[in-house]
């Protein structure tokens, strides 16, 4: 079909310059894009039967106007962005507003005022006129006070002694139609802007202007459709995914019938992603004519990394981030960057530090590597001076040195995005070396992020017969098959991104553009399209969360309106069979069992700490998946206090307590209460300055304070006296090594008894040890010290307790070390480790998804 228009364009051009052939320079041709070039070319040539053809200029409009050269500068957008920003601080209008976003909506609105002027002036005077007149026109009609303040800031903004783009582009236009004197031909496939059709009214009136419409030529329409069977085919899809595959299915199955142009026209481009991820799964490369914003992209993910890091004084979790980004540090190698990035985050787990660059740059200081990469942190941080204003190309200038300190800027030089987007950065900065404004980093930031959710890259380095495009760029174009993507009615049409001004009513009574005006065109667009196009797979989701969805207005009338005329509703009846044949050739995958893995004799460790062996008991295959396999989850970096930290502490104080007051008997009871809190003052000091909740913990131990003296006066009062704390212990049995550490030991003519303190419940502590054997801590602290006795002291809600096993502690102790031989022996000699924890030990366990309990049990 395409062919047979493009032929009526060659002919017409070619009769009306016949005198002239084969030079057909003279004429001009008005291109909706430039892919329509290349066919318009070769259909002149195949009707000239000339060996050789000048063709004639062939442009769009907009790169026409960019001929004219113009007297007055034309501005650019960032400045001008700028210069709005300033105008909108100045008057504080709107204090509490995202400035930057508001100004962005006001200058796509200033440019349509620009746009809606009646006369289309040729040069900067009648230009200002014909401002001034509209403005003058505004004030004196009945507008809001919205209405008002708009046409107040358009009126400044046009009062620079600099042009905008739409200024500029208004008075080429005038004076090219002033210059008109050759013939003009114009390919359209929908009605254009008030100010282009302002033009070709002007250019008509002195030379000949020629319109090829490409939906007069279809005669196609939405209520009197041609028989469409075989040409348009609809699929309802049941989910987002099944969508998705559907179309990629589709594409495969014309790749296989030798189709070599394929258009994937994109209405919902979350659909559109997870399309184009099957079919680069499937190794079909689609090429992007849309293009991406940068703020999607990995490359601006460092830079925004970088920024809020910064921000942070370099939150632990901020900078971590940024320090895996591949992109940093780009002059070192993988391995060693890598390397550092993984000492530092044990170091930063293990020390509990949060944030603060100084602070980890100290923890770093053994480390030479490690600290050479937080110094160079150091070093960019301070070229970007939080605390002052500068402007615009001031930031931009110190975060592009800021990123060469850091070796970003070498890793997105390797990276095309990453080469482009630097290159974008330093147009900016060129272009704003002229702006006087100054800005708070937090001002220049939202700058940078918008900008950089506005300016699209494009992977030129695709080239496939797939392409993803847009529903504006397929004019006057045809492909070989095309899937339209997303058809529902909540896409197609879309709404027009208006900003936030103006309502319907009010654009209309200013001669701009509504979302009549924007559904009109995507409208012709989309008759073109099937006009011109004789595949064409449209789809949508026909339910979401439950809710009926509907196609698109203009698909469903024009479906209804067919299967009124012809009996057919147009609907695709093979995918759905294919999409059903190609699950069923899905994989079951076996059902999980229950692991027991054995373990190679030189992989058994030879040494055992009592955790490790209580997870032992607990559940072998827990016991293999930490201490074997080494899957033990980091530790978070804790920013508030949590129960631990308060055990921590608890076991710091009565250590210190007891190095000082071995024996509490015989010393004033106000001294000895006096000493207790205040080495709980020293102990919570670190705590108390960083976490207001510390205090309630603090008052939580003053709160047992006193059981607890009278708990250690009972016990002294029984012959028991403080003989250690925190002591070490490794144990050598046989084939295996016990190891670890004893809370407090205390004797009594020649017994020892080991304690373990606990801010548990004394009555949790007493299920722990209701099992003979379950709980091996108390056992293998006996065993270690060759104790008579040992017990969990419970220290909490006011109470402390103490809590003994039942049974007698030196042959638990000798039980529980003639168990662990046994187990380490019997692994080593290849017995298995199953998953068999009780419930109760499965709740808490990290490994739970390690050995899938939840498939198998």
């Amino acid at each position: 079909m395409i062919s047979i228009f493009l032929d009526r364009v060659a002919s017409h051009i070619l009769s009306c310059h016949a005198q002239d052939s084969p030079d057909l320079r003279r004429a001009t041709v008005l291109l909706p894009n430039y892919h329509v070039a290349r066919p318009l070319a070769q259909a002149l040539s195949a009707l000239s039967k000339l060996p050789a053809l000048l063709l004639p200029q062939m442009t769009t409009l907009n790169d026409w106007a960019l001929q004219i050269p113009l007297d007055t500068p034309v501005t650019t957008d960032t400045r001008r962005h700028a210069l709005l920003y300033q105008h909108l601080r100045k008057r504080q209008w709107f204090e509490q507003a995202d400035l930057w976003s508001m100004t962005r909506d006001l200058l796509l609105l200033f440019d349509e005022l620009t746009y809606s002027l009646k006369a289309l002036p040729d040069d900067a005077d009648a230009f200002a006129a014909a401002v001034q007149l509209a403005y003058q026109a505004r004030q004196n009609s009945t507008l809001q006070l919205e209405s008002r303040l708009v046409f107040e800031l358009w009126h400044a903004m046009q009062s620079a002694a600099e042009l905008d783009k739409a200024s500029a582009y208004q008075l080429r236009l005038g004076k090219l139609a002033a210059r008109a004197s050759q013939p003009l031909i114009v390919l359209r496939a929908s009605d254009w802007d008030a100010l282009e059709q302002r033009f070709l009214d002007e250019y008509a009136q002195r030379a000949e202007v020629t319109v090829f419409d490409v939906r007069e030529m279809a005669a196609t329409n939405l209520q009197n459709p041609p028989p469409l069977a075989g040409k348009l085919h609809f699929f309802a899809a049941t989910s987002l995914e099944q969508e998705a595959h559907a179309a990629a299915m589709q594409v495969r199955l014309w790749l296989q019938q030798g189709k070599r142009d394929i258009a994937i026209v994109a209405q919902d481009r979350v659909v559109a992603r997870r399309m184009r991820a099957l079919l680069e799964r499937d190794k079909v490369l689609v090429q992007d004519e849309t293009g991406w914003t940068y703020s999607t992209l990995s490359v601006s993910t460092v830079m925004d990394r970088w920024l809020t890091a910064l921000r942070s004084d370099f939150y632990h979790q901020d900078l971590l981030d940024l320090l895996k980004s591949p992109f940093i540090f780009a002059d070192m190698t993988a391995g060693e960057r890598k390397a550092a990035v993984y000492k530092l985050e044990h170091l930063l787990r293990k020390q509990g530090v949060v944030a603060g660059l100084e602070k980890f740059i100290i923890l770093a200081k053994q480390d030479t590597l490690l600290h050479q990469l937080l110094a160079r942190l150091r070093e960019a941080a301070a070229l970007l001076e939080q605390n002052k204003r500068l402007g615009l190309s001031v930031w931009l200038s110190a975060l592009n040195e800021s990123l060469s300190v850091l070796g970003v800027d070498k890793g997105m030089q390797q990276d095309e995005a990453g080469a482009k987007m630097l290159a974008v950065l330093a147009v900016w900065q060129r272009e704003l070396a002229g702006d006087r404004g100054s800005y708070r980093f937090t001002e220049w930031r939202r700058w940078l992020a918008q900008q950089l959710d506005t300016d699209t890259y494009q992977d030129t380095g695709i080239e496939s017969p797939v392409r993803l495009t847009h529903l504006a760029a397929t004019r006057w174009r045809a492909f070989d098959a095309v899937v339209l993507l997303g058809c529902d009615a909540g896409h197609l049409p879309s709404i027009a991104d208006g900003g936030r001004w103006f309502n319907d009513a009010v654009r209309g009574s200013l001669s701009l553009p509504t979302r009549g005006t924007h559904a009109a065109r995507q409208r012709d667009d989309l008759l073109a399209l099937l006009a011109l196009n004789d595949c064409v797979l449209a789809t949508w989701q026909k339910d979401r969360n439950g809710e009926e969805i509907l196609l698109s207005p203009y698909l469903q009338m024009l479906r209804d309106h067919h299967l009124l005329a012809h009996g057919d509703d147009l609907s695709e009846n093979e995918l759905a069979a294919f999409l059903a044949a190609e699950d069923a050739r899905a994989v079951e995958l076996q059902r999980a069992a229950q692991p027991a893995p054995s373990v190679p004799s030189d992989a058994v460790p030879q040494s055992v700490s009592t955790s490790a062996y209580n997870s032992l008991v607990a559940c072998p295959y827990q016991f293999h998946a930490r201490y074997i396999l080494r899957l033990n989850e980091l530790d978070e970096v804790r920013e508030a206090i949590e129960k631990r930290d308060y055990g921590e502490r608890v076991h710091d104080i009565l250590r210190r307590f007891h190095e000082r007051y071995p024996q509490v008997t015989g010393h004033p009871a106000v001294e000895i209460d006096a000493a207790l809190r205040e080495i709980s003052e020293q102990v919570f000091a670190d705590l108390l300055k960083q976490d207001f909740a510390a205090r309630a913990w603090l008052a939580r131990w003053f709160k047992s304070l006193p059981a607890y003296l009278e708990w250690q006066m009972e016990s002294e009062s029984q012959g028991w006296r403080y003989a250690g704390a925190e002591s070490e212990f490794e144990r050598e049995l046989e084939g295996v090594r016990l190891r670890g550490r004893i809370d407090r030991l205390d004797v009594k003519e020649g017994e020892k008894r080991v304690l373990d303190y606990k801010t548990q419940r004394e009555q949790y502590l007493r299920d722990k040890l209701k099992e003979p054997g379950e709980d091996v801590q108390l056992a293998c602290y006996a065993f270690a010290q060759e104790a008579n006795e040992a017990a969990f002291v419970s220290i909490e809600n006011g109470d402390v307790k103490s809590v003994a096993p039942a049974q007698n502690a030196q042959q638990l102790a000798q039980l529980n070390a003639a168990r662990l031989v046994q187990v380490m022996g019997s692994i080593r000699g290849g017995t298995g480790l199953p998953a068999n924890g009780i419930d109760h030990a499965c709740n808490y366990c990290e490994m739970r998804g390690v050995c899938r309990k939840g498939e198998w049990a």
